[in-house]
This record gives structure tokens, C-alpha cells and sequence, in this order.
């Protein structure tokens, strides 16, 4: 009698942990009501280190994003966090949607080895290949006001993976200072600063 109750409790355990998966994916209340508190043409603010509660934010891991081409408020909000990373009073060459307070797989990164440098949307990105040959960078950030430093170990060349609009999984092989730039906004969907890699070179340069 004791197996006969075990099963349907372990099916109901499932059940919970795949509608729980499920709900992860999909933009929460707050964060829908965030988006749509302008049009989709209107950068929104940009989280700080220097504010407690941004800085918590920040340092909170993103999850995966639900692609679908027909989602007015995904569409939005990237349509949005272009607008942000563009705006005038910024001005990055890359911008991850945590810094923005909605935290999901979403990156705007500008493409200096393609021609005209465009900016391209990547949605649920992550790196799955570094080289073993690294590069020196100055680094700012746009959630970090008045600062720049140089890093040492950003990798030359990357593997990264990301979803298409078309649900197509893609991979693509970046060099030079575009590695740099992913590396960065995809450490802000793993609530990763950049500042963080200079304490870490700080401890390995001691010895």
C-alpha cells in the first residue's frame, strides 16, 4: 500500500518542478509592469553599483527567456533595452537586461568585427568554448559610474551559443575586443561585474 502512494506523489513532484521550469521562462508581473511603463522607443534606468538595492540586482543571476516572435512584451523590452544602451546619456557598446532590473538572457552587443559595427539582440546567450590565450582590455561598465580598468584575463576567442527568433540554436566563433564585450554582458546574466575578475587577478598576482 506504502508504493501504491508513493507514485502519484512523485508524479505530482514532477508536475510542480516542469510548471515551475515552465513559469521561469516567462516575464514576471513585476517585470511586465516595468517594461510597460513607456513606449518601446524609451530607454529605461540603468542600475548602479553605488545604489544598495541595484547592486543586489546586479549581483542576482538571470534566467532563460522564452523565444517567441509573437511576444509583444519580449519584443518590447528589447526594442527598450536598444533604446537604453543607445540613449545619449550612455552610450555603452553592450548592455545585459539585469542591468535594467529585468532578470533574463537578453544582451545587446555592438559587433566590432562586422562591417558598420551594428548592433545584434542575443537572446539566452552563454559562452561554451574559451580559448586558452588571453587579452588585455580597459573595461567600463555602465553600471558602474566614472571608472575604467584594465583586465588580463579575457579570453582572445570564444565559443557562444544563442536562440535565433526562429528557435534555431546557433554557435559562433568571436575574437579580439567583440569577445571582450560578450564576455562582460554575459558575466551580468551570472551576476558578475567585471570589477570582480580584477580582485581575482589581484589574489593570483600575489604569489
Amino acid at each position: 500500500m506504502t508504493q501504491k502512494l508513493k507514485l502519484p506523489f512523485y508524479v505530482f513532484l514532477l508536475t510542480i518542478f516542469i510548471v515551475s521550469c515552465k513559469s521561469s521562462y516567462r516575464f514576471t508581473k513585476k517585470q511586465k509592469s516595468l517594461i510597460k511603463t513607456a513606449d518601446s522607443s524609451t530607454p529605461m534606468k540603468i542600475l548602479k553599483i553605488t545604489n544598495f538595492s541595484d547592486s543586489i540586482l546586479l549581483r542576482t543571476k538571470s534566467s532563460k527567456i522564452k523565444v517567441d516572435s509573437k511576444n509583444t512584451i519580449l519584443k518590447t523590452f528589447i526594442n527598450r533595452l536598444y533604446a537604453t544602451v543607445r540613449d545619449s546619456m550612455s552610450l555603452g557598446v553592450g548592455i545585459a537586461a539585469p542591468q535594467v532590473g529585468i532578470l533574463k538572457n537578453i544582451i545587446w552587443i555592438q559587433r566590432f568585427d562586422k562591417k558598420n559595427f551594428p548592433f545584434e539582440v542575443y537572446l539566452n546567450p552563454e559562452i561554451i568554448e574559451y580559448s586558452d590565450e588571453k587579452q588585455t582590455c580597459l573595461e567600463g561598465c555602465l553600471s558602474i559610474p566614472k571608472r575604467r580598468d584594465t583586465t588580463y584575463t579575457r579570453s582572445e576567442t570564444i565559443v557562444i551559443a544563442y536562440d535565433q527568433f526562429n528557435k534555431k540554436r546557433v554557435k559562433e566563433k568571436v575574437s579580439g575586443f567583440t569577445a571582450v564585450i560578450f564576455q562582460h554582458e554575459i558575466d551580468h546574466l551570472n551576476g558578475i561585474l567585471y570589477v570582480d575578475h580584477l580582485e581575482q587577478e589581484k589574489n593570483q598576482y600575489k604569489h
